[in-house]
């Protein structure tokens, strides 16, 4: 089985928060929740900051990553 995609993990954790902001879930599921809510967000900010890493990234001439200098013409 596949990992889950950004957005199913997203999608996920919006629901999740939304049960939560209900909050007519009994308390043992809504540790259960808020914990897989954490682990969502800590993953889902990991995924965005690699996005992030990997779009500021130029690949010059020679094949050599160097980081984005938007006042490098």
């Amino acid at each position: 089985m596949s990992e889950p995609t950004f957005e199913e993990n997203l999608t996920k954790l919006e629901t999740i928060v939304t049960n939560l902001e209900q909050g007519n879930v009994p308390l043992e599921e809504a540790l259960a929740q808020f914990k897989t809510g954490i682990t969502l967000s800590n993953q889902l900010n990991q995924t965005l900051k690699q996005a992030e890493e990997t779009v500021t990234k130029m690949m010059t001439t020679d094949d050599q990553e160097v980081a984005f200098d938007p006042n490098n013409d």
